[in-house]
């Protein structure tokens, strides 16, 4: 059901011995460069089109009507109503503590430098459809672009055959519930493209935001430049880093939980003890066999993506998780806080036993969208610092600018740029070259 790798005794750099997912993500920007074309050149119209020929439904229009939004809220389970409130509640706690304040220094008499934490204009979020619902999607975009202070945001997710033409009404009340009242009927690469030329009376965004296929990774990736974006997500991982001292229970339920979410979803367990895999390896069956989802869990865990990694010890181990930078990695050892101090390259960690990966998806104020793919090593999650950007204010009187004026003068003509140098000379006369 699932493979074994045995790096034990292979001290060195394990990233390519290591269980990955093969995406072609330059390919499928090939397929999406001509939808997001047609987006820029067609409008509303290919929109349409594209949601005919991708979700299966013709839609008449691609914003979604505010009354649309009011109905989704109104039948609303009252346990998600609650479940969602408190998610939204947990995470704007976390959010707010991420808020950044603007620092003046004082680098000389009469010249300090300012840096202003300024909030982008305007951001799409994307909410994926597909396999499954993702209210949680809504919540983790939006809170931290609210907390940070942007002024306009809009969502778009995939119309839905089954819902009329408009995303799912979990979706559609999750929006409802965060005060967003723009929300677009539109999903994939052409979302990501509606959103970075302005069509269909969605105005144009600086920012992009949330995960999605490869798709919508890939029309990121395509279009990056006209729009900032977050990442380029990938299936999403989960790694566990566990002792002899770890449930296998446990360790098999949360290899399930992630592989349910996608065929292509990744789900490793590192370890330095051939019971535990031996145990976890026994209980799978069982309990892949009595989830809902047992055909796309078994697809995901016997993949090249999902293995069980045996390392020489736990100082091995914490080596080949910080290699993976796992978009989740669970540490479950006999001292799991003193180990998870340790890691360097993950999207999130979770620590001890009591500290699932779907706590994290949905309730534990952290953020879920999180870097796969490896990207962990050079990149974070969603968070306010993602709806920034500092902007340095440099403030110099005649004074301040006379005293470093002959350093300038000297690192200009040491670039052979002189005018560099005469753009400070010419303010300040004969002193300018004085010192």
């Amino acid at each position: 059901m699932i493979s074994r790798i045995d790096l034990r005794g292979h001290p060195g750099d394990p990233r390519d011995l290591l269980p990955r997912a093969d995406l072609d993500i330059d390919a499928a920007v090939e397929q999406v460069r001509p939808i997001c074309a047609d987006v820029r050149h067609r409008g509303v119209e290919a929109l349409i089109d594209l949601a005919e020929r991708f979700d299966g439904v013709r839609i008449t229009g691609i914003r979604v009507p505010a009354e649309a939004l009011d109905t989704a809220l109104d039948g609303l389970d009252p346990a998600v109503r609650a479940a969602l409130e408190e998610s939204i509640r947990r995470a704007r706690l976390v959010h707010r503590d991420q808020r950044r304040t603007d620092t003046t220094t004082q680098v000389a008499p009469g010249g300090t430098v300012t840096e202003r934490w300024i909030p982008v204009d305007r951001v799409g979020l994307y909410v994926p459809g597909g396999l499954a619902v993702y209210p949680s999607s809504v919540v983790m975009n939006v809170v931290p672009a609210q907390e940070a202070g942007v002024g306009s945001l809009a969502v778009a997710s995939p119309p839905q055959a089954e819902f009329g033409g408009l995303p799912h009404p979990t979706v559609l009340a999750a929006c409802r519930l965060l005060g967003v009242d723009e929300v677009h009927a539109v999903g994939g690469a052409q979302a990501v493209a509606m959103f970075a030329y302005g069509v269909a009376g969605c105005p144009r965004a600086d920012l992009v935001t949330g995960p999605g296929n490869v798709y919508v990774a890939a029309a990121k990736r395509l279009l990056k430049g006209v729009i900032g974006i977050d990442a380029e997500a990938g299936p999403t991982e989960i790694a566990i880093l566990a002792d002899d001292t770890a449930d296998p229970g446990y360790v098999a339920a949360d290899l399930i939980s992630q592989a349910e979410h996608d065929p292509a979803a990744a789900s490793v367990l590192v370890t330095p003890s051939e019971a535990l895999a031996a145990k976890v390896e026994a209980e799978l069956p069982g309990r892949v066999a009595a989830t809902r989802h047992t055909a796309r869990v078994t697809e995901a865990l016997g993949g090249p993506q999902s293995g069980i990694v045996l390392v020489d010890d736990l100082d091995h181990g914490l080596l080949v998780v910080n290699a993976y930078a796992a978009e989740h990695l669970e540490v479950m050892t006999a001292d799991s806080r003193a180990l998870a101090a340790r890691v360097r390259n993950a999207g999130a960690v979770f620590v001890g036993d009591f500290a699932p990966v779907s706590l994290g998806d949905y309730c534990a104020g952290s953020n879920h969208v999180l870097p796969t793919g490896g990207c962990a090593c050079h990149s974070s999650g969603l968070s306010v610092q993602s709806f920034l950007r500092g902007v340095h204010v440099v403030d110099y009187d005649r004074a301040a600018l006379a005293e470093v004026a002959h350093h300038v003068v000297a690192l200009a003509e040491a670039e052979d740029l002189p005018a560099h140098g005469e753009a400070v000379t010419a303010r300040l006369g004969a002193e300018g070259g004085a010192r």
